[in-house]
């Protein structure tokens, strides 16, 4: 990329809230401030126009109808299923599942890939920072199997110890199942290091890649994983709409999911065989538009630069970071190394419920997210039942970091602190 090109992205994504219709709002006679970006992701105006444009112009179902919409609406569904095999650099679409989300793709991954794989002698390693999603999944096919689920622990900063990791491998691993980038402390995991280590005793590993896939450029031949299962609405597209990728030889060999149409080959009475990948997995009517949209999401992100969103976040990150530093009653959760941690970040005011805070942010028409994250195990740990979190985005600005302080100011007098 020449540094013309690179100018032009950059300035383009100085200039780009004004492309996020809901980020245009007043309310409380204030400007809209999202800093929730890790639970969803706002949505450019041309991603909503992509949504009523394929429910305005080529509404039909794919794979079925032979007129011109179906035929439309098929290409339209197909292309998008391209631009996610380029977008991770996958080696076939036959590798690219559509799912409902993350939750959805690590579910199939257990009940399809874990039942047909996994007995009573086999362990799974996870660890202490997932969220729900790859945890309770986990949990239920350790009680269908018997298998035993064991946890790579995390230090002080919410950092993994890989010595302790390389200590839980061994012959009976068969799966080593982590996040790329932690929901709720932020840490960013060292994917490539963790999956090689899984590789040499002959584990496979998934990666749920929810908080991850959206910042960061994905390469999953280079990660050399074998599953990454992520969401379409954390990056820019819509709700209901989600990958697993998997790699072609494993997902072959694994059974249906899901029985119904379209994923059949031929069906009897008394029997039925289905058909390949990708469809294999994908049994019903899908979620076309969602599909579509995701596919708009990718170009618009693809059009930034994913190299140019992770480093703008990493230097919002620190501005907000150095920020809240300056003030005493705040403890910030995780590591304060930023090249170990993403646009997330959990803290507590001290003397101020989290809840209590996201409310008087609330009425300054802020929003951060305030509870659990979905991660009680973790903030059992440490200690605490909730946090206030701020997660960014490539529309946030050290403008929303500013109005994010002055509400901190406002809660430290509300509450006489």
């Amino acid at each position: 990329m020449s540094d013309t090109d690179t100018k032009n992205r950059t300035s383009k994504l100085d200039n780009i809230k004004a492309e996020f219709p809901e980020l245009n709002r007043v309310i409380n006679s204030k400007p809209v401030v999202f800093l929730d970006s890790a639970a969803t992701s706002q949505k450019p105006m041309r991603v909503i126009d992509k949504l009523v444009e394929y429910y305005s112009n080529y509404n039909a179902n794919v794979h079925r109808g032979v007129y011109s919409l179906s035929m439309e609406s098929t290409e339209e569904y197909d292309t998008a299923r391209e631009l996610v095999r380029e977008f991770i650099n996958a080696r076939s679409t036959n590798e690219i599942i559509y799912t409902r989300g993350t939750t959805e793709a690590i579910n199939l991954l257990a009940r399809s890939w874990g039942d047909a794989n996994i007995g009573k002698d086999d362990e799974i390693i996870l660890t202490e920072l997932e969220h729900h999603s790859n945890l309770v999944p986990w949990q239920m096919l350790s009680q269908r199997t018997g298998c035993k689920l064991r946890f790579i622990p995390v230090d002080d900063f919410a950092v993994l110890l890989i010595d302790e990791y390389k200590k839980l491998l061994s012959e009976k691993t068969k799966l080593v199942a982590f996040n790329g980038q932690s929901n709720s402390m932020g840490t960013l995991n060292p994917i490539k290091e963790i999956t090689a280590l899984a590789h040499d005793v002959g584990a496979l590993v998934l990666v749920d890649g929810a908080q991850y896939v959206p910042h960061n450029k994905v390469d999953v031949r280079d990660l050399d994983v074998d599953f990454l299962a992520f969401s379409g609405h954390k990056m820019c597209g819509p709700t209901g709409i989600g990958i697993l990728y998997g790699r072609e030889k494993l997902l072959d060999e694994m059974p249906p999911f899901l029985g119904g149409g379209d994923m059949i080959d031929t069906v009897h009475y008394e029997y039925s065989t289905y058909t390949g990948l990708p469809i294999k997995f994908e049994a019903g009517t899908p979620n076309i538009a969602g599909a579509i949209v995701l596919g708009e999401a990718i170009r618009f992100l693809n059009d930034l630069g994913m190299e140019n969103i992770r480093k703008h976040e990493y230097e919002l990150t620190a501005y907000t970071m150095q920020k809240l530093q300056q003030i005493p009653k705040i403890k910030i959760y995780g590591t304060t190394d930023l090249r170990q941690r993403g646009g997330a970040i959990s803290f507590e005011y001290e003397g101020i419920h989290p809840h209590d805070l996201a409310q008087i942010l609330d009425s300054e028409s802020i929003c951060i997210r305030a509870g659990h994250h979905c991660t009680q195990p973790l903030m059992r740990k440490f200690g605490i039942a909730a946090t206030s979190r701020a997660s960014f985005y490539i529309y946030n600005t050290r403008e929303d970091v500013d109005r994010l302080m002055e509400g901190l100011a406002k809660a430290d007098q509300i509450f006489g602190l």
